[in-house]
């Protein structure tokens, strides 16, 4: 269980997934700077609100104060108990009187216009007027109080519009911030696409026969949707809301620094850690129930590929019912485990919100005590409102990054697998087969479980070599091990001299054609199939091949109205099993490869159709050298040697006159089906 914890919460994971957006890092710069840029417009909105409240805090406040200090300066006096003490409480009481706020403003405008170079417009305040001028000439001069000490609303209302041009140049940034993190959410996760695709395509043989398709389909969709629709967000939410949090902690502090009070901005951001405790407490359970959800779907995936691909036995048996049962219960066993998500990640954010209203309120409550005044209130609790949502946005960046690498862990799980036949670091050019193909002492073993067992065999070029041996001798295998689909346990496979291992992988495919006994066919055109392996064919060769594997006549006699344009459909089921075969076979024909690797192609269809296949296969092993796995015996009596594979091991070698002469297990499988 520890060790599963261990790779589940591997951090290693993140910044993995994060290499991916290195070929974007230009996007990703312009996403990050406008993400400072809300940062420091939020910033300068905050700056404005104690003018902006200050203004309205004065006019509406401003005769209650002055006859409530009047009234103070009064008592004050009056409990004096002599006339030294008397004049002593109207010095101290009758200090000069502090600068104005407009007073404050003009000072920060003059010096904002002097560290830009217009030292010479000066901004002076003349009986309530705001006057831009320099020596010679005023400029501008409009009221910014009235005679009773109140901001004007001309003088308020630029306040206004500055604190509308910040907020919109915030918008304007969030959208530029939004689109860029975007973009390159989407741009990582077509990249994981593509890699997946390409690794997967790229295992051998045998990782198919122990992975489940429906398993690979089910990363290669739930696990990647799940990356891409949390990249996406995540690369957003995570680059702009820790700055436009740092913008709102700022302001508070300054608000503070201003106020000359530390206990306000530190009450608030006591209640910080408070708010972010429902993210650590269900963070680490909602990448756990995530993880088992997308294992869930998997099964789901799975169960609907075996099901689908054997539709016919599931039919013929009448398990319909059966089969719907047990998709049944893995549906709701998937259906439980996202439930369980859901309930942990919706609870997410109704406990923030609860502990952040509460954090709010008795923030208000000591505020209150301590008398306050609004403005300062509005400049600490304003910031902390609009803190509240990039929170929340992080809390579901949170569930995002939880989710996104329980996905991210099984998608790295198929990256880090490579059962990949690898090429030689300096491989041999096969530009031509010339003398023969040879196995030497040839061993392999498949899980521990030995599969050929010290193989020897020539097959000299224009040669035809078959193979025969009852089910799960090894026959196909060897053919496997010719074109390289696996290597060898031990021995050696050459060709022309030169141990396949050393050859360029690409060289050795294109000289080798394979015609298997389950011909597949993919859900394209004709033309298509047949030109698999030859993508530039013209459609006068893709013709001739069709005609030399007997496939011409019925692809135009009117069965497929489209003719060479016709769609296969899922695994060929437009066709029948002849059609399929002779399609497969000209694909082989026009491929043209010097050596054949042919699974016995005959043995599922019957008496007239295997007569248009095998004359088919005539025309294609014809000056070639063929390697055939034979299951009917009457199809390799003119082979020029014939081997008889038992549990890995060559136990007879001749041509077919010679076996019949020895009566050993060829003339007994002979007896046998002959009979």
């Amino acid at each position: 269980m520890k060790k599963e914890e261990t790779v589940e919460y591997n951090a290693a994971t993140y910044w993995r997934l994060l290499k991916y957006t290195k070929p974007y890092m230009v996007r990703l710069t312009i996403g990050i700077l406008a993400g400072f840029l809300i940062g420091g417009s939020l910033f300068g909105s905050f700056m404005m609100l104690p003018s902006l409240f200050s203004g309205i805090e004065f006019s509406t406040n401003s005769d209650a104060q002055a006859d409530k200090d009047a009234a103070e300066l009064c008592r004050a006096v009056e409990n004096a108990p002599t006339e030294e003490a008397k004049i002593a409480v109207l010095k101290n009481k009758l200090k000069p009187k502090k600068k104005s706020k407009v007073d404050e403003e003009v000072e920060k405008i003059n010096s904002v216009l002097s560290k830009v170079g217009l030292k010479s417009l000066q901004v002076s305040y003349d009986h309530g007027n705001i006057v831009f001028a320099t020596k010679e000439k005023v400029y501008l001069s409009f009221p910014a109080e009235t005679a009773a000490g109140k901001m004007t609303w001309q003088f308020f209302s630029i306040f206004c519009i500055g604190f509308v041009l910040l907020w919109a140049l915030k918008n304007v940034a969030t959208y530029i911030n939004h689109y860029c993190m975007r973009w390159v959410g989407q741009k990582v996760v077509s990249d994981m696409r593509e890699e997946i695709f390409c690794k997967l395509i790229n295992q051998s043989t045998s990782f198919y026969g122990k992975m489940d398709v429906g398993q690979l389909i089910s990363r290669c969709t739930n696990d990647i949707g799940a990356i891409e629709s949390s990249v996406s967000h995540v690369i957003a939410d995570a680059t702009r809301c820790p700055i436009e949090i740092i913008a709102c902690a700022a302001a508070v502090v300054y608000a503070g620094v201003q106020y000359g009070s530390w206990t306000l901005p530190l009450i608030l951001f006591g209640g910080l850690p408070i708010c972010i405790l429902p993210l650590i407490l269900l963070g680490r359970k909602i990448r756990k129930i995530y993880r088992r959800s997308y294992e869930g779907i998997a099964v789901v995936f799975s169960r609907m590929h075996e099901v689908f691909t054997g539709i016919n036995v599931v039919k013929a048996y009448h398990a319909e019912e059966r089969e719907a049962e047990r998709f049944r219960k893995s549906n709701n066993h998937y259906l439980r485990t996202v439930i369980r998500a859901i309930r942990a990640q919706l609870l997410m954010s109704p406990l923030m919100e609860t502990v952040s209203v509460a954090c709010t309120l008795a923030f208000l409550i000591y505020s209150y005590s301590q008398d306050a005044p609004i403005s300062v209130l509005a400049q600490m609790l304003a910031p902390c409102l609009l803190a509240y949502r990039p929170i929340k946005d992080l809390a579901k960046v949170t569930t995002y990054i939880q989710r996104s690498m329980a996905a991210a862990d099984r998608y790295f799980q198929i990256i880090d697998m490579d059962t990949s036949v690898k090429e030689s670091p300096n491989p041999v050019a096969l530009k031509e087969f010339q003398d023969r193909i040879a196995f030497k002492d040839v061993s392999f073993s498949y899980d521990e479980r030995k599969i050929l067992d010290g193989i020897t065999f020539d097959i000299p070029k224009g040669s035809v070599v078959a193979v025969v041996g009852p089910t799960g001798s090894g026959k196909t295998t060897i053919a496997n091990l010719i074109a390289r689909f696996y290597d060898c346990t031990s021995g050696e496979i050459l060709i022309d001299g030169k141990n396949v291992k050393d050859i360029a992988i690409a060289d050795l495919r294109k000289m080798i054609g394979v015609v298997s006994q389950e011909a597949i066919l993919f859900n394209d055109s004709v033309a298509d199939n047949i030109s698999y392996g030859m993508p530039e064919a013209t459609r006068e060769q893709i013709i001739y091949a069709a005609k030399q594997a007997n496939a011409h006549d019925f692809i135009v006699d009117g069965r497929h109205p489209e003719g060479y344009e016709t769609l296969a459909g899922e695994k060929g089921f437009r066709f029948s099993g002849g059609e399929k075969q002779r399609i497969s076979i000209a694909r082989a024909i026009l491929r043209n490869p010097p050596i054949l690797i042919l699974d016995e192609a005959t043995s599922a269809l019957d008496t007239v159709t295997e007569r248009l296949v095998q004359d088919a296969l005539n025309n294609v092993m014809a000056e070639r050298t063929v390697f055939a796995i034979a299951h009917r015996l009457s199809t390799i009596r003119n082979a020029d040697l014939i081997l008889v594979i038992d549990n890995g091991k060559i136990i007879e070698r001749g041509n077919h006159e010679e076996l019949i002469a020895k009566g050993g297990r060829y003339k007994q499988l002979c007896d046998t089906q002959f009979k």
